[in-house]
């Protein structure tokens, strides 16, 4: 999976969509500390362990740099930005059961306009999966020749 480059001054607004979500029951917000047991299990369950540990450290920064969408007192998607490397978005990932409702998009642009909040002119997409979906809602383009960039000496 390739890294991608994003032009976090060119972001489309996540407030139209995170209005929308709401105004169905979703509400996109970052994470409480005290929300790391809930987190971690939602990530386990429908993702993997490696990414629980990368968004449970966006708990930790200041400001968060984990955010959730919960609907129904129940996480129902994630999206992490700052955890891994300094300017990197990612992981992220909605329940299988509630894609295709915005949820990942809604968070995708609001975390990335976390980055740009904090200075950033361009945000790394580390080991983007959905290419076409990225390219699509944030403009993001493949960085070539990057391999495997951060991912490529993994311990699992």
């Amino acid at each position: 999976m390739p890294d991608m480059l994003v032009p976090l001054l060119q972001l489309p607004p996540s407030a139209p969509l995170v209005k929308e979500l709401k105004e169905n029951g979703v509400v996109i917000r970052a994470a409480h500390t005290f929300e790391q047991t809930p987190l971690r299990q939602f990530i386990e369950k429908h993702f993997s362990a490696a990414w629980a540990d990368e968004a449970v450290a966006g708990l930790y920064n200041k400001p968060v740099t984990t955010l959730i969408a919960v609907e129904n007192k129940q996480i129902v998607g994630f999206a992490s930005y700052e955890c891994t490397r300094r300017d990197y978005f990612g992981p992220t990932g909605v329940a299988p059961d509630h894609r295709g409702r915005n949820i990942g998009k809604a968070l995708l642009i609001a975390s990335l306009e976390g980055l740009r909040d904090m200075g950033y002119a361009y945000g790394v997409i580390g080991g983007a999966g959905p290419v076409g979906f990225y390219a699509k809602a944030v403009n993001a383009t493949v960085i070539e020749n990057a391999g495997r960039g951060i991912y490529t000496d993994l311990l699992w």
